[in-house]
């Protein structure tokens, strides 16, 4: 198969607040490193870091501008990596890569007709599972899939409150939480996403906007608070998590879409021995076998069923597709997961 020279690409030049600075680039094919695979992508997902990408503000260097948006894709492979110690090894084996495979991968630069990425990164995906579906589970999925499992081990039995729980991780969340027979308490935004959320394995859902989310969790749960909270919200939410989580329970942060959490004391931790903890799930996939076997849990899930991924909607491949999909997602519009239409 001939490789174009060049491909189109969607992102920035420079960053900055406005939705503007999103453009249509053309950029040269990705020279394929050694132990890199070569993705003709069809589809990639939309992440609250894009925006923080677009604006400067992402925590982690990202690689010189202009630069693609986007974090997570799916699609097919084109080239596979020429150097002989990573074909020799066993992880890259047992992954059977092939040319004409279906991948999932995350790495920057998704909003793009191709990408190079080390082979460590990139996951096979089951014949039951759309590279849609492949690219709209890889980071909300995975995020979901190990927080519930490494950073707080979520039991039958166990009563569990869920922020944003319509969002992309929420939903997500809401379903594997269900699974394991436990309770999802979520709070959410309008009735519409209550009723979805309630579909997708919630039991209760509190509408922050008119209840007391505080008043609401000790209500039904005889004031007793919730065995763990999951809240990627952090500014606006983080005092009345102390408040609703129940003695020796566990309040997992793993985002802060309102912005930091205050400095606190930690005697209003000890009042009630409450553990936090700060998830990132980039770590619990960091090595190769670990990285293999969560995601190969994840794409189980949704190749049986467990694991429904809702797509909010499905963007064109165009600037002012990515700078809808931004704007969809910061004012809240959007449910479930939204993602690109690469090829």
């Amino acid at each position: 198969m001939a490789l174009p020279s060049k491909m189109r690409a969607v992102g920035i030049s420079k960053t900055g607040d406005s939705f503007e600075v999103i453009e249509e680039l053309e950029l040269p094919l990705p020279k394929l490193q050694s132990d890199e695979i070569l993705v003709k992508v069809e589809y990639a997902g939309v992440n609250w870091l894009d925006t923080a990408v677009r604006k400067g503000t992402f925590p982690v260097p990202i690689p010189p501008l202009p630069q693609p948006l986007g974090a997570e894709a799916a699609g097919t492979i084109v080239a596979l990596p020429t150097d002989q110690s990573v074909l020799s090894d066993e992880e890259y084996s047992i992954r059977g890569f092939r040319i004409g495979a279906k991948v999932a991968l995350v790495s920057c630069g998704a909003f793009a007709e191709y990408m190079a990425v080390s082979w460590k990164y990139v996951v096979p995906l089951p014949d039951e599972v759309s590279t849609r579906d492949g690219a709209a589970a890889m980071i909300v999925g995975i995020t979901a899939l190990t927080i519930i499992n490494e950073a707080y081990d979520v039991k039958a039995g166990d009563r569990v409150l869920v922020h944003t729980v319509a969002g992309g991780v929420g939903l997500c969340l809401a379903q594997l939480i269900a699974a394991r027979g436990a309770t999802v308490i979520g709070t959410t935004s309008t009735p519409e996403k209550a009723e979805i959320a309630k579909a997708h394995g919630a039991k209760h859902v509190i509408l922050y906007k008119n209840e007391d989310f505080v008043q609401r969790v000790l209500e039904l749960t005889e004031g007793k608070g919730v065995d763990a909270i999951f809240d990627s919200v952090g500014k606006d939410t983080f005092e009345g998590d102390l408040k609703v989580i129940k003695k020796r329970g566990t309040i997992v942060g793993f985002g802060a879409t309102s912005g930091p959490m205050p400095p606190f004391q930690l005697l209003g931790f000890m009042q009630k021995c409450i553990k936090y903890t700060a998830a990132v799930a980039s770590v619990y996939i960091e090595d190769p076998k670990e990285s293999r076997k969560w995601f190969g849990e994840l794409y189980r899930l949704v190749a049986d069923g467990t694991l429904k991924m809702l797509i909010h909607k499905e963007y064109p491949f165009t600037a002012s597709g990515v700078q809808q999909s931004q704007k969809d997602m910061v004012n809240g519009t959007s449910i479930g997961k939204l993602v690109i239409k690469i090829a």
